[in-house]
Parts: structure tokens; sequence; C-alpha cells
């Protein structure tokens, strides 16, 4: 895929001005293989299966994941409501505090569904279970079968949610993209707000984190948006005065989006975003009226080359005539679909479009949901949270405790002074766990060098917290420490660790698109991680240039400083309308017994 995805960064797929078919854009129409067929679909989103002879399936039940089917729950023994119980806990575990429930489907994945009087009593039992593990229950949708039966049948999938007893919220992070003024800070505004806007951008303006910004009505830098939902799929947001502790707080899940550029004169800070700050899945808006223009497919071939999840938002539908609009998704499907991104599109509709899109998406990397939507009528606003809320995290909880067994890795993002604090940085734990109190090392620095320092306090989402682990994101303060020996792109890691650093280091890179030929001395912005420098391509091994489209293996240099780096890091590289992906393959490492870790403390420092 990554040697195709050049059609995007190049131009090389025009707009598409015709239809598309053969899409997912049936009222709540799901994947090949799922089940539930489009075709028997009701008015009202609920589906009926097919005739008794050609029972619908699901696709059998998985030993892994947090998906559990259950023909019935009636009246259990004792002992059997304590393997239920027991089941229950493996399966949130599995989902990192969420699990789903199919109540009238056997094992297989055979649709038999329950009369009203059985299903009345599998819910009040399965209601029971959530209770005595803590965790509350949510309907999210009832479809009727014909089961060879006289008696009308049903099945019900019900959301189970729990916060783990080892953190405070659920929190996914999804980076929006999409080209400028298409509407992404107002459509964020109006969902962590909880105001529709005015149709001249009111409900961005608390976004906003420049005066220029707000002249402008442009996004220039990175800024953060909490949107929570409570244990009953409720949601939780700055309306009715709240305030980011009280969100927190209220929420058992909590979607924090990052909110990018839009602008091509920000493109470096947009890749930074998505490099650096490991987003979950990412939202592309685009705008009704103008449909894919600008940076809209720049910033779709960014998504797919890191390999990140993506759904589409069409947003501005109140603008346009629903001609305008089906043109816009008409375009959308038919690049989708083209070889470069070989995606599966899902028009959502209805909350059962929302549903089925929010599962198949999470499950297939090929489905990509649709929604169209207005942030000034608030049309189809509440499938989008239907959606969010039902989005389950990509990470079981054993790839999680993998990570929390490494060593102490964070990645510094931001630096800031704040008042009365010291300085502070801003950023995600990579690997292992942080506690208030720890000591760690700083580096690399200009000399390669790394620097002893302590950690006095952590904020995750503007609230205390004394423990951070892998994969989430905080601030951490540290004290009187010199905020002029830090910059992005430096790591804070356990002493233990000996970190390896490097100024001379190769890559298997794909050149996505360059206007001439790509050669030897050709200077690049490298984008790896949260490390983002200039460097010089010093070989090119086995030829002496390199075309679009082409692959080789790259030695580069850093101009400047080393850089942290590990091998198999994804890497990025532009310059001008030049665009590369690839991956770190190895390394002339420096390591710290070499280069030395600084003992020296300088005023500021903290020594312990």
């Amino acid at each position: 895929m990554d040697s195709r995805v050049s059609e995007l960064f190049g131009g090389c797929c025009r707009p598409a001005t015709g239809g598309a078919g053969g899409s997912l854009r049936g009222r709540g129409g799901p994947a090949p293989g799922s089940g539930g067929g489009s075709k028997a679909k009701k008015k009202n989103g609920r589906s009926r299966g097919g005739k008794a002879n050609n029972p619908p399936y699901l696709p059998p039940e998985a030993e892994d994941g947090n998906i559990e089917y259950k023909l019935k729950l009636v009246n259990p023994s004792q002992y059997r409501f304590e393997h239920l119980v027991t089941q229950m806990k493996w399966r949130l575990q599995e989902g990192r505090g969420e699990a789903v429930y199919q109540i009238g489907v056997e094992d297989n994945g055979l649709l038999v569904g329950l009369s009203e009087e059985e299903m009345r009593a599998s819910l009040k039992t399965l209601r029971r279970m959530a209770e005595k593990v803590g965790a509350d229950i949510t309907v999210l949708r009832e479809r009727e079968v014909d089961y060879d039966s006289d008696v009308p049948r049903k099945i019900t999938e019900v959301l189970v949610r729990k916060v783990p007893d080892n953190q405070q919220f659920l929190d996914l992070r999804v980076a929006v993209l999409g080209n400028v003024d298409s509407g992404k800070s107002t459509l964020l505004g109006v969902l962590t707000q909880g105001e529709l806007d005015n149709g001249r951008g009111r409900a961005r303006l608390n976004l906003f984190r420049h005066l220029h910004e707000i002249q402008s009505g442009r996004t220039s830098s990175i800024s953060f948006e909490i949107l929570g939902f409570n244990s009953k799929g409720e949601v939780v947001n700055y309306s009715d005065s709240r305030t980011a502790e009280e969100i927190c707080e209220s929420s058992s899940k909590m979607i924090t989006f990052i909110d990018l550029a839009g602008h091509h004169k920000y493109l470096k800070t947009t890749i930074f975003g998505l490099t650096s700050y490991c987003p979950d899945f990412a939202m592309l808006v685009v705008s009704a009226n103008t449909g894919i223009a600008g940076t809209t497919r720049e910033h779709l071939g960014l998504a797919m080359a890191l390999k990140v999840p993506f759904f589409i938002v069409i947003s501005k539908v109140d603008l346009c005539s629903k001609a305008t609009v089906e043109r816009t998704v008409k375009q959308l499907e038919r690049i989708l679909k083209q070889p470069g991104c070989n995606k599966l599109p899902l028009l959502v509709n209805s909350d059962d479009d929302a549903v089925t899109a929010a599962q198949q998406f999470a499950q297939s990397p090929n489905i990509t949901p649709i929604f169209t939507l207005s942030s000034v009528s608030g049309e189809n606003l509440d499938l989008l949270k239907v959606f969010l809320n039902i989005l389950p995290p990509l990470t079981n909880s054993k790839e999680q405790e993998e990570l929390m067994q490494q060593l102490t890795e964070f990645q510094v993002d931001e630096i800031y002074t704040v008042p009365e604090v010291g300085t502070v940085v801003g950023g995600t734990l990579s690997s292992g766990i942080c506690r208030e109190g720890e000591n760690l090392v700083v580096g690399p620095t200009d000399d390669g060098k790394f620097l002893r320092l302590k950690v006095c306090s952590i904020q995750r989402n503007r609230s205390a917290c004394r423990v951070l682990r892998a994969g989430q994101a905080a601030t951490l303060a540290l004290g009187p420490f010199d905020r002029s020996l830090l910059r992005k792109g430096m790591v804070m890691v356990s002493p233990e660790m000996n970190p390896t650093i490097c100024s001379v280091f190769e890559a298997e890179i794909v050149l996505l698109f360059h206007a001439t030929t790509f050669r030897k001395g050709f200077q690049v912005t490298v984008h790896v991680g949260n490390v983002r420098q200039t460097a010089i391509v010093e070989k090119i091994h086995g030829k002496d240039k390199l075309r679009t489209g082409e692959k080789a293996v790259v030695r580069f240099r850093f101009i400047k400083h080393p850089e942290y780096l590990k091998i198999g890091a994804k890497l990025l590289f532009r310059e001008g309308v030049t665009k590369g992906i690839g991956h770190v393959t190895d390394l002339q490492a420096i390591t710290t017994k070499e280069n030395g870790l600084e003992e020296s403390l300088g005023p500021g420092q903290l020594s312990f």
C-alpha cells in the first residue's frame, strides 16, 4: 500500500465527479460477513434477518476481544451466575473497561433471538452481573429476527462499561485533520462546549491559543479539547459551566481531540501532531460545499502513511443542497476505493448505522465511516456522538501490560514555564510507569548528554494524577529544572535504560513524490515520533538516484545534534513538495557510556 499512497500526495488522483456505486451506504449495512443483512432493513433502523431456512449469522465468537455472545441468561444457578461474572470481568479486561454483549446469539454467530419475556429476564440477569463487577449497562440497539417461530423474536446489543481499577477513565486520542476552513475547530467547539455555532465561528473561539488565530479564524498551533461520556453513555462536556476537572471526574470514557492546522503553511505542525502525539484515530473533516480541496488529499495520505485509522466527517451540510452533499460523498467514495486507499466507505444515516460503524471500524482497517452533519443546525451531530461513545480502544489489556513492564520512556512534546510551579513538560509515556517523585534522565542535549531530574507532580487532562501508565498523555512538573536545557524531541527515560542516541541512521524509504530525482546531498526535514530535525542524505544503497514511487535503503545524518531513535520506528520526511515514508533499519549508536551521563549539575538543576 505504501508505494501507492504517493497518488494522494502527488495529485495523481483527480477529484471524482461521477458516482462510485457499491459502497456500504445502506441503513446500517454491515461489512460482508458481519451478518444482519442490510436488504431487510426497516425504516426505524432495526433490521430483520432472513427466513427460517436461511438464518442470518454474525462471525463466530472470538475467545479474545471484548465481544460476548449469549443465547439467553434466564434464572441462572448461583454457580452459573458466578461463572458469568468471571466471564464478564475477562471481557471488560480485554476491552480495557468496555464489553459488548449480544443477547439472543449462539456462540457460532447464529441469530436465534428471544421472546420479549426471555429478553427481559436476560437483561435483568445482565444488570445483576454488571452490578457485581461495578459496571453499568446501556442498550445500544434491538433487532428483530425471523427464526422458525410464530412468536416475535429479537436480539439485543448491550454495552457494558466499567472504569478499570488502575486508572481514572478510558482515554482515546483523535487527531482532527482537514483543509483550512473546513470547519474542524468549529465542530470541536460544538462537541465540547455543548452549544451550536451561530454560522460565523463563535463556537471555535474558545479553542484558539493565539490572538492571530482569533483574528484570522485559522488554527496555526496544536490544541487539545476533551469530550467525556459517563458510564451510561451520556455526553459530559463544558455545558452547565463544568470545569475540566469536573468533566474528568464525571466521565468513564474520555475522547481527547488533537486540533491540527489545515493551512499548508502549518503542515510541519500538523505532521508533528500526527507523529508525536500517537493518536488512536484520525477524523478527516471535509466541507460539503468545497469537497476535496487544498490539503485534504495530503492529510488523507499522511493518515494512511502513518497507518492511523480514520473516519470522515462532511461538515457544513446546512449551506448546500442535497445534490451538492451527495456529490461530495461520491467524490470521497471514489477516492477511498482507488488502489492507493482500498477502503470500503460506510455512510452513516441512523443510530443503527453508527453502532455498526463503530464496531466494524475497530475490527476492520478497511472500513471508513462517513458522517454528514452541520455544526449550525446540529443535523446528525448525535450520530457522531453515538459513534464516539461506542468506539473501542485499538490495543487490548495484554499489549498494555507488556508496555507497562518495560522501562520508563516519556516523549517531550511541549515545554512550559508555570508560575509557582516551575518548568513543565507535556507529552506521552511510550512505555513503563512514571510516578510522582521519580528520578529520571532527560536528553540528548546538543552535545549528546543526558541530565538528571526529578518528577515533582503529574497532571492528566488538567487533573492531578499520581501514576502515569504506558500510552497515556500527561504534563510533568520538573520544579526548578532549567527550561533552556530542554527542547521538543527529547526523551525522559529511566537511568537504568542506558539509552542509545545517534547522528547517523539508515532507513528503508518509499519516495512518495519528488519533482525530479532524489540524490546524495539532498536535505530533508525528518519526522520520527517526536523528533523533527533537518537531515542530509549521505548514501542511497544500490542506486545513484531515486524517482517518485521507488524504494531504497538510505543513510541520513542529522545536521545539528544527535537524537534518540529506535530501530523499526516509522519515519516521514519532507522538503517542499518532496515527501517520503519508511522505517528506521539501522543506527550508528553513540551510547551514553561513550558520551557520558551529565553528573555536574548546573544552576537550577535538582540533585538527589
